[in-house]
């Protein structure tokens, strides 16, 4: 290219954001697959109707989405406040103690390896150009253009939880009696899989062993329901 100009490159913090939001959905999407897969095959495991399966799954998908969205709406809100109480209280130390904060600031610097004289230098031009964002910057390491809105936390894994207990739940549905259980069991691991390793790419992980993990926690939980279903079915009428 010949022109002089070049595509803003994104954030770190903003790549780091949407990378967590990613990770968060995956980890959302595994816990539908969970927890639904355990109570469709432990009510298919009691009986060969689909109405209970089907009753069971949508009340526990309903349940879970909802469960997720207000968790996480929770979580974010309390988080979102208390870095805006932070920020609050950064504009307020600026204002009525310039001098403590450009001491502190020039003391982080020192702490990151620079010389006093260089630390002082570069917080002071970083202090004259926008305190604030230089204090922000080293000190809480929040960016107030990148708070999290709660809302969408909430959408997000309400959303993510429904899509993975879609698939236990369609699946032990549209087959038929003598199949439903294996079939699903093979689907639901080979989902906990998939999830199991993007989950660990995107953190960097190993993948297989956050796929062992995943798959015999899956595996292990519908085997538990199973033999719930199995066993007390037929008990209680």
């Amino acid at each position: 290219m010949t022109s002089g100009t070049h595509p803003a490159e994104p954030h770190v913090g903003a790549i780091n954001t949407k990378l967590n939001w990613l990770r968060a959905g995956v980890l959302g999407a595994n816990d539908g697959i969970v927890s639904t897969a355990g109570i469709v095959v432990g009510v298919a495991a009691a009986t060969m109707d689909r109405g209970p399966i089907f009753t069971a799954g949508l009340a526990g998908l309903a349940a879970g989405a909802l469960s997720m969205a207000v968790g996480e709406y929770v979580s974010v809100s309390t988080q979102r406040d208390t870095e805006r109480a932070l920020l609050a209280k950064e504009r307020r130390e600026l204002i009525e103690e310039p001098e403590a904060e450009l001491d502190e600031l020039i003391g982080l610097y020192q702490a990151k390896g620079l010389s006093p004289e260089t630390a002082r230098t570069v917080a002071e031009e970083l202090t004259a150009h926008d305190a604030f964002a230089a204090h922000i910057d080293i000190e809480l390491g929040i960016d107030p253009h990148e708070l999290t809105n709660p809302w969408h936390a909430a959408m997000s894994s309400a959303i993510a939880f429904t899509v993975g207990a879609l698939l236990p739940l369609l699946t032990i549905l549209l087959l038929p009696p003598a199949t439903r259980i294996p079939v699903t069991f093979f689907a639901v691991l080979v989902a906990l899989a998939a999830t199991g390793w993007v989950s660990a790419r995107l953190g960097g992980a190993d993948p297989r062993r956050a796929v062992t993990r995943v798959v015999i926690g899956g595996a292990l939980a519908m085997a538990v329901t199973y033999a719930i279903g199995n066993v007390f079915g037929g008990v209680i009428a």
